[in-house]
């Protein structure tokens, strides 16, 4: 009769990424160069904008004038300063004028006016040593930066009497971008090596430590090439490149964890490295797809979103989850074939265990274990206190403001930051911060006038300039008494458009902007919330076939978030840590990075989730006993998820490094959520909610039971459970037999895997 125990042949996807795994591993090279070639100068291709809706008022009014009223549109700001001389001064006024005859001949530039042309009050400064000369570069992102980067050197600077700082939205813009790409290639620099460490400490040996980083690289290098193409057919943020570095590294290296953990734990049973490939794709590469498809559906939420900066954080994030999800399910396997059992080579770890006994066998696992077993003892108490606390870190974004990103988003050092300080500090009724009215259709000049007089006498508008008349537009500046989008310039939006007048009306500006910007997130936020939670509902539940898992997992998922918004409004609203940290508070929230924040930091949350309800299904499947399927999921991917969420919170801080306020704010906060969802939640919430539910857990109706047994798909073996009961159609291990009789999983030398634990009961032969 035929052994039982004989390890079955390979078949399916195992099959078809082993057949030739050298011919793999060459043609994914090949592919990674051409990659590389097809995404060089991407960051040169990606824009710096992208946060107001192109369907809204403000964005019309703004092309209109762009169109027909070049010179109502200034980006560029040259600050004149006359240090103790007055800028009225004749030497003074002469070189002034000299600067704007010259720009006004410039390449590229329209629209060119100056304080010694119009005499304009607004642009002078209240104490009468500086000055502005305004015009408008045209182009698209691209040219604008060329041409500012032509210019600019010929103008900043002394020039005679007076001192020369360029500034204005082009400007700030250009330097944002410059600044991104900086230090996005310093976070790099920075996160590789400490990410090697890390993982070399996880798995002691080199070789496997290297492995999570190769499809990380391979994974960012891809995704690269993907916003390369993208940028032929539309807009891209720079800010995406950093969601790509950080999710490439970070998921990638959480799927290689997971799966070569998996392998190596298949090794050390005695299998043969194909067989143990096999297992680890039905098993661990089960749980990396619904992984990678949650992590997919939070950031497909953003393409809801009107703006162009959401937008390319999911063609980033999507691309870069499934190019990571993809590597490590080809070339891993690929790899970990060829390798075998010299994956565990190199391993560093002995040569810190020199004088000093190892840890006993299945240590870190039982630490998890007893962990597991004083949470769900005491399951009342931790399921109040930790949401408690996690609600009371969350209290502080009861009171956020939202604002629009402008130059505070750069160090204080920066040159155009440095200009539209001193606009602000120094000049009357924040110069380039007003807002525009555009005048569509037939008029007469005394309707014109009596129009201009009816939004005069509105309580927030220090000074109405205009018309200016076209045809049949016209435009009117309107100057807000207090900042440029404070809520006073925001009211002020809504009473200029609900404005009687004989002729169409359209408002743009910055707060104009802001309020397009809010309205069309709060329309569409209810939308993207409900596509993440039923998708997600979903999914949960095609991987555990419970209904209150599900909910369990979004709910849990969502409150893990708090202390990540709390955070944002405490430190980067108040403005506290500033210096440490060394950002400039703007004294608000820029709209759209909440909404990021979110769908990416929920769709890791998923990613921990997956992991470690796979585990716990898995074992409840084999055993029908619902606490010990918590403890022993716990017990198994505890470490695992930690050393994960390390890592990835690693990669985020490197992130957090950058000297952009909105990049900081997202790799910190991010940070931040990883690590309370790993060590919070998944320790400590999860498994005191699950012991409460008892078996009530895993129920589900007899049509959704039937459904999910014929399209669910699970960690674990391909038996399907007994439909109506949590065994499987096998039998279960003997009364009293559990995984605490079988000894640990090691690394080849007696030591315990790190983050793993005591392996599990392998399923009992079959009858002959």
């Amino acid at each position: 009769m035929a052994e039982v125990n004989k390890p079955p042949r390979p078949g399916g996807w195992t099959r078809f990424v082993t057949a030739r795994p050298r011919l793999s591993l060459l043609v994914a090279l090949v592919i990674t160069a051409l990659a590389v070639l097809a995404g060089s100068g991407v960051a040169d291709r990606l824009g710096s904008g992208g946060w107001e809706d192109p369907a809204a008022q403000s964005t019309y009014a703004t092309k209109a004038l762009e169109r027909e009223f070049p010179d109502s549109q200034p980006n560029l700001l040259l600050l004149v300063d006359a240090g103790r001389s007055s800028v009225d001064d004749p030497a003074v006024a002469a070189q002034a004028r000299r600067l704007t005859a010259r720009l006004a001949g410039e390449k590229g530039v329209i629209g060119v006016g100056s304080y010694w042309q119009s005499t304009s009050p607004a642009l002078r400064a209240k104490d009468g040593h500086e000055a502005l000369i305004a015009a408008h570069i045209t182009g698209d992102e691209k040219a604008m930066g060329d041409t500012l980067d032509r210019i600019a050197p010929y103008y900043r600077g002394t020039h005679g009497p007076v001192q020369v700082k360029v500034g204005g939205p082009v400007a700030v813009r250009h330097e944002m971008q410059t600044i991104i790409k900086e230090d996005l290639t310093r976070a790099e620099m920075i996160a590789l090596p400490v990410t090697l460490v890390l993982l070399v400490m996880v798995f002691g040996s080199a070789i496997a430590a290297l492995l999570p980083l190769g499809i990380g690289i391979v994974a960012i290098l891809g995704t690269n090439a993907v916003l390369r193409g993208l940028t032929e057919f539309t807009d891209v943020s720079v800010f995406a490149m950093n969601l790509t570095t950080a999710l490439g590294l970070g998921l990638a290296i959480d799927y290689a964890l997971f799966i070569v953990r998996r392998f190596r734990e298949e090794l050390s049973t005695g299998a043969d490295p194909l067989t143990a490939v096999g297992t680890t794709l039905r098993t661990a590469g089960r749980t990396v797809v619904f992984s990678s498809l949650t992590v997919a559906v939070s950031l497909a939420a953003m393409l809801l979103f009107p703006q162009y900066f959401l937008r390319s954080f999911a063609y980033a994030g999507i691309a870069v989850v499934l190019l990571a999800a993809a590597t490590a399910l080809i070339l891993l396997p690929a790899a970990l074939v060829l390798l075998g059992h010299r994956v565990n080579s190199l391993d560093l770890r002995r040569l810190f265990r020199r004088g000093r006994a190892p840890k006993a066998s299945g240590e870190e696992g039982t630490a998890w274990a007893r962990m597991a077993t004083l949470v769900m003892r005491r399951a009342p108490l931790f399921a109040v206190a930790t949401t408690t606390v996690l609600i009371v870190l969350g209290l502080p974004f009861l009171g956020v403001k939202f604002g629009t990103a402008d130059d505070r988003q750069l160090p204080s050092t920066a040159e155009s930051h440095v200009v539209q300080q001193h606009i602000r500090d120094g000049f009357p009724g924040s110069p380039g911060g007003g807002l525009e009215v555009l005048a569509e259709g037939s008029s007469t000049p005394a309707q014109y006038t009596a129009y201009k007089d009816r939004i005069a006498e509105l309580p927030g508008v220090l000074r109405v300039d205009g018309p200016l008349v076209k045809g049949q537009s016209a435009y009117f500046t309107v100057l807000p008494k207090g900042e440029a989008v404070d809520d006073a310039a925001q009211r002020l939006v809504g009473e200029l458009r609900t404005a009687r007048a004989p002729f169409d009306t359209k408002v743009t500006g910055t707060a104009a902007v802001l309020v397009d910007s809010k309205h069309a997130i709060a329309e569409r936020l209810p939308w993207a919330a409900a596509f993440i939670a039923i998708v997600t509902l979903l999914l949960v539940f095609l991987l555990t076939g419970s209904v209150l898992i599900p909910i369990q997992a979004v709910v849990l998922n969502a409150l893990s978030l708090t202390a990540m918004f709390g955070a944002v409004v405490w430190v980067f609203q108040d403005g506290h840590l500033s210096g440490l940290l060394g950002f400039t508070s703007p004294g608000s929230i820029e709209t759209t990075l909440p909404v990021l924040m979110f769908c990416v930091a929920f769709g890791l949350s998923m990613d921990y989730g997956v992991f470690l309800l796979s585990r716990i299904k898995e074992e409840y499947d084999r055993t029908g006993d619902h606490n010990e399927a918590v403890r022993h999921g716990l017990q198994r991917t505890g470490g695992l998820i930690t050393a994960a969420a390390v890592i990835l919170a690693v990669v985020m801080v490197a992130i957090g490094t950058s000297r952009v306020t909105n990049t900081k704010m997202l790799g910190l906060g991010i940070a931040l959520a990883v690590l309370m969802d790993a060590m919070i939640v998944r320790s400590l919430l999860v498994p005191a909610v699950m012991r409460l539910t008892g078996r009530a857990t895993w129920w589900a109706p007899g049509p959704l039971r039937r459904f999910h047994e014929r399209f669910g798909l699970s960690e674990g073996q391909d038996e399907r459970p007994v439909r109506g009961a949590g065994l499987p159609r096998c039998a279960a291990p003997p009364r009293g037999a559990t995984s605490h009789d079988v000894p640990a999983e090691t690394n080849g030398d007696g030591s315990a895997d790190a983050g793993s634990g005591i392996r599990e009961v392998r399923e009992p032969a079959r009858r002959k």
